[in-house]
């Protein structure tokens, strides 16, 4: 394959600073890597066991494991469970028209597709571990899942990236998830990789009638992290509540950029993302909602906060709404500062030293992300772990 592709054509399949919607994110290092993983070869990675075994014993979901872009079903125990069927794709499934879509398409080696025929909602969720590995050489690799919900099913879903290896790695995930009329799903994206390592991630999502999305997203890892969350509501009544966390420190840059279009009313879309920022670290956040002609009734909310512990940490937000419908409520907003000196001295009077009165206010803003989380029972795991996180950004500052 690493002949058929020359630089100029790899490089034609990523967006650039000059696409309106990638200006604050540069993907030359992605671009160097894919170029890399090519010209060695596509040499191929054994997935970590361990690190795969140690995920699936912290959290109990049915899981489907897909290493370096390859489904592993022997370390996947959800491939037999009631009320879903698991299944390839085909080798000419057609393309999305989004950027990066044509990288995978031309790319992957493998891809799944996932119909939910029932309500699973008192079920164990299904987890979805994309697991990642580099070492000897730098690595790229594409993930492709298909979700269906058939009419009235329900079920709730884990997406789990995670990476290991000394080497660069840059992992390009697309997913899409179809609800049918009356269907729900919860659905938590978390994102934990290694530090080193590159991740672009699409979730596009088409809710029909009376449908219902909860989407939680957690973003930790990474050296470069870009999540694109693009929801259609195609049927009236239908609701998308999605919230966000991104934790950041020296080296990081983290995007998140949604995007809903209201095609119908009445029907709700609710968002509030939240980020801290640490060191030399940058964030992006852009939330568009656009709500076309006839779509009367739609309420549709945004909102963005951010903590910046560091004066070389760095923002930008950009709330968007575009509105073409008469008889609707709409609001968005968005904010950036730093921790409030009035609640950092009530603490102290209180008895804490002023670096333990500054983990208990940023854990604070975190917390109310995390809390809303789809998943209840991942909430501890989820909690720990950005509690670590913080943690390690504190000792680095």
């Amino acid at each position: 394959m690493s002949g058929a592709v020359s630089k100029i054509e790899l490089a034609a399949s990523f967006p650039t600073l000059r696409d309106e919607d990638w200006k604050y994110t540069d993907l030359s290092r992605p671009i160097a890597i894919a170029q890399q993983w090519l010209d060695s070869g596509s040499n191929e990675q054994p997935p970590d066991a361990d690190l795969i075994d140690s995920i699936k014993a912290a959290a109990d979901a049915a899981w489907i494991v897909i290493a370096n872009g390859e489904l592993l079903e022997a370390s996947s125990t959800g491939l037999q469970e009631a009320g879903i069927e698991v299944s390839l794709l085909s080798s000419d499934e057609p393309a999305i028209d989004v950027p990066l879509a044509n990288l995978n398409t031309q790319f992957r080696t493998g891809g799944i597709r996932i119909r939910v025929i029932e309500d699973r909602l008192d079920q164990r969720p299904i987890g979805l571990l994309v697991i990642d590995s580099a070492a000897g050489a730098p690595v790229m690799s594409q993930a492709r899942v298909d979700i269906e919900l058939d009419e009235r099913a329900a079920a709730r879903f884990i997406e789990y990236h995670v990476s290991s290896g000394d080497d660069e790695h840059y992992s390009n995930s697309l997913i899409r998830l179809n609800l049918a009329a009356d269907a729900s799903v919860e659905y938590l994206r978390f994102q934990d990789r290694a530090l080193h390592h590159s991740q672009t991630a699409r979730l596009n999502v088409r809710l029909e009638r009376g449908s219902r999305l909860t989407h939680g997203g957690i973003d930790l890892g990474g050296r470069l992290s870009r999540n694109d969350l693009k929801i259609d509501i195609a049927g009236p009544d239908a609701v998308a509540t999605f919230n966000g966390l991104y934790v950041a420190g020296t080296g990081q840059h983290i995007d998140n950029h949604t995007r809903v279009d209201h095609r119908v009313g009445p029907a709700v879309s609710d968002q509030e993302y939240r980020g801290i920022l640490s060191g030399r670290s940058r964030a992006v956040w852009n939330g568009k909602a656009i709500v076309h002609r006839g779509a009367d009734g739609t309420d549709a909310q945004q909102a963005n906060h951010n903590l910046l512990l560091s004066e070389r940490s760095e923002i930008d937000a950009k709330p968007e709404l575009e509105i073409y419908a008469d008889e609707v409520k709409c609001a968005h907003g968005t904010t950036v500062g730093q921790l409030d000196e009035r609640a950092l001295f009530y603490l102290r009077c209180r008895g804490l030293d002023e670096s333990r009165a500054k983990r208990v206010l940023t854990r604070a803003f975190a917390a109310t992300i995390v809390e809303r989380a789809p998943i209840a029972e991942l909430h501890e795991l989820i909690g720990e772990r950005v509690e670590q996180r913080l943690r390690e950004l504190g000792d680095a500052s």
